[in-house]
């Protein structure tokens, strides 16, 4: 019984002693491995060129031989870069807002005086920054942007043109309302349907000859002796 009792208790002892040691090797070979940093071969993306000095959300990945940009917020692509490149933000803003090609936003001069006087209030009878009505604002245009001086009323402006169609119509050209008892409201054409006009409710402004109100209200345009075409 005595010689059973031993040869137990030396196997618990060999047997525990065995699993610690399975368990200590287990060990040493976790950390063995973690220890050893694993070598990754680099891939490059052929036709890629990454530019490095900024954050990846900022970068710009431009593909060789191709005309596609590639930016974090959108893709486009650009078949006359050059062109776009060379187009002030004030073509942009007038060819957004008369939706027309950015390059054919050309008379500076007069998107300059319109860009300046934007939202200008309106006032009847003024004549400066601090409140300006159609006549004045008008005749102030054709003045500064084309050299012509006319009358200071909308009726009077509308007696010294020559009457034109609205189909007719070119960048310059007087365009006259209705608004109340004749002849009442003036602005200038610009192109694609538009006009820029010092309105009541806005100041001065762009609106279209084809908006409800001023398609009901609309006269017929003006041309002047200096702004006749050939």
């Amino acid at each position: 019984m005595k010689n059973l009792f031993f040869v137990s208790v030396a196997l618990g002892i060999f047997s525990g002693t065995t699993l610690t040691v399975k368990a200590q090797s287990a060990v040493n070979l976790e950390q063995l491995n973690a220890s050893v940093p694993v070598k990754r071969s680099a891939k490059f993306i052929e036709g890629i060129e990454i530019r490095t000095g900024k954050p990846v959300s900022e970068q710009t990945a431009i593909f060789k031989n191709t005309e596609s940009v590639i930016t974090p917020y959108k893709t486009s692509t650009i078949n006359n870069f050059s062109e776009i490149e060379n187009c002030s933000s004030l073509q942009f803003k007038y060819a957004q807002i008369l939706n027309m090609d950015v390059e054919s936003i050309t008379n500076y001069t007069l998107y300059n005086f319109i860009e300046k006087w934007w939202a200008t209030r309106y006032r009847y009878g003024g004549s400066t920054q601090k409140g300006i009505d159609c006549s004045a604002f008008t005749g102030t245009l054709l003045h500064e942007v084309y050299g012509t001086d006319v009358s200071r009323t909308a009726r009077a402006q509308y007696d010294a043109c020559e009457k034109i169609d609205k189909e007719n119509l070119q960048e310059g050209d007087l365009v006259f309302f209705n608004t109340r008892r004749g002849v009442s409201h003036v602005g200038v054409y610009l192109r694609n349907g538009y006009f820029t006009h010092s309105s009541v409710g806005s100041g001065v402004t762009i609106s279209n000859l084809d908006e409800p109100y001023y398609c009901k209200k609309f006269i017929g345009g003006g041309r002047l002796s200096i702004n006749k075409t050939d």
